[in-house]
């Protein structure tokens, strides 16, 4: 009788490459005015992306910090804030074989505004990741 029993051994995730923007106010000096209330905290969010028959491009980054963004304002939504008055991020490669993965911190400060919203933007140095070429 065996008491432990051997997990099949996994190779560990590679990290190879990563990008982190710290926090920056996303909302313009004009705006000021309009901000009702604010939460006291961050709120963070980790979103994964696994890509099994291809290495993902910069579009794929890119795509995967907007979805992240996107993902993060809708859960301050339900909780009534309407805007991300502080945004950053971090974006970590992985590799593990032939399989990739994209991961995605994304962290906020909710607050709520009266009024108009402001346009969404995209994410802060988000051109850091354009044009990369990421696993060459």
């Amino acid at each position: 009788m065996k008491w432990f029993q051997r997990r099949r051994r996994e190779d560990p995730w590679e990290v190879v490459g990563c990008n982190t923007v710290e926090p920056v106010i996303m909302l313009d000096s004009e705006d000021d005015d309009d901000v009702i209330y604010v939460q006291e905290g961050d709120t963070c969010g980790r979103y994964i992306f696994e890509f099994t028959r291809q290495a993902p491009s910069g579009m794929h980054c890119s795509s995967a910090l907007q979805f992240a963004r996107q993902q993060l304002l809708q859960q301050v939504t339900t909780k009534g804030y309407n805007v991300l008055l502080e945004e950053g991020w971090s974006l970590t490669l992985l590799r593990r074989g032939k399989c990739h993965r994209i991961q995605v911190d994304y962290t906020g400060r909710p607050g709520c505004i009266s009024g108009k919203l402001p346009p969404l933007r995209t994410p802060p140095f988000m051109a850091l990741l354009e044009g990369q070429h990421i696993f060459s």
